[in-house]
């Protein structure tokens, strides 16, 4: 029996990866021994509902589990959450945004690396078929090399969980997975209820777009033969996806993405960050371990 605890359980991945526990015999030999939420409200529901144990607080489960999932809605939680696990090397799944500060990606990064965990998570989308399906053609070269793109993804401009960065990792790993983990610079502009973001890599530009609460997904690539844009519909396959990678760490398999990639979006995010408040392109920071 695999046991794993749930740290910042107020969000909707808790409620998915318990249901998927408790219904898919695919994991019947994983077991929940704690939630834990700031949130008292949001812990409790879980027990309600699955009736798994509340832990009182976020460490108590340290010793106890094979592996942990971080789910906190404010970034600032988690790395924070993860602390009292780090040196066990158990593997984890940490939510996004995976932190706010880049310092804090420097420091957790490299808790990880010394300690031999294994970790997954980061935005769902990036395990979206039609994402996958535009970084196939991008490394393929299909209609030829690519010569930038477009991403269109939702954020929340107003939110108690860190403003900015709460929601918008989901474009910039879209932008990741298609375009490459690296862009060597941003630009970004707000205008009205939208940011508009030009992502400068070494041989293309591509442009995002982050619509105010407004939760269309759309990703494009521009090839030498063509364009190919996909509509992105909201699915819980997105949960299902993230939950079997991470069963994968569980049961031992590799990590999927490097500490450098898989840290990618924080130095992303501050770069878009500092570019609207300075008017100016800003150069991306890279992870250094």
């Amino acid at each position: 029996m695999k046991k794993i605890a749930i740290l910042g359980c107020e969000n909707s991945h808790a409620n998915a990866f318990l249901r998927l526990i408790c219904q898919d015999p695919a994991y019947a030999d994983v077991q929940v021994v704690g939630v834990y939420s700031d949130d008292d409200l949001a812990a409790q529901k879980l027990h309600d509902e699955f009736d798994v144990p509340v832990l009182a607080n976020y460490a108590d489960a340290k010793d106890q589990i094979d592996g942990l999932i971080i789910t906190a809605r404010h970034g600032d939680n988690h790395y924070k959450y993860a602390k009292p696990y780090v040196e066990s090397g158990i593997p984890m799944f940490v939510d996004k945004p995976i932190t706010i500060s880049e310092q804090d990606a420097h420091d957790f990064a490299a808790a990880l690396a010394q300690n031999g965990v294994r970790v997954s998570g980061g935005s769902s989308l990036k395990q979206d078929a039609y994402v996958e399906q535009l970084k196939k053609a991008a490394k393929e070269l299909q209609g030829g090399r690519t010569l930038g793109g477009f991403i269109r993804a939702p954020y929340q401009r107003e939110n108690a969980y860190g403003g900015f960065y709460f929601y918008a990792q989901h474009l910039v790993e879209m932008v990741c997975e298609i375009f490459g983990r690296f862009p060597l610079s941003v630009t970004a502009k707000q205008n009205g209820d939208c940011i508009h973001v030009l992502f400068h890599y070494e041989k293309y530009d591509c442009v995002g777009m982050f619509c105010n609460n407004n939760y269309t997904y759309t990703a494009c690539r521009m090839s030498e033969s063509g364009t190919e844009c996909l509509n992105i519909p909201s699915t819980e396959d997105w949960y299902a996806r993230e939950f079997a990678e991470f069963y994968g760490l569980l049961k031992g398999g590799k990590q999927p993405l490097c500490y450098e990639e898989f840290f990618s979006p924080v130095f992303i995010l501050n770069a878009i960050h500092r570019s609207l408040q300075s008017g100016r392109e800003e150069a991306v920071g890279k992870l250094s371990l």
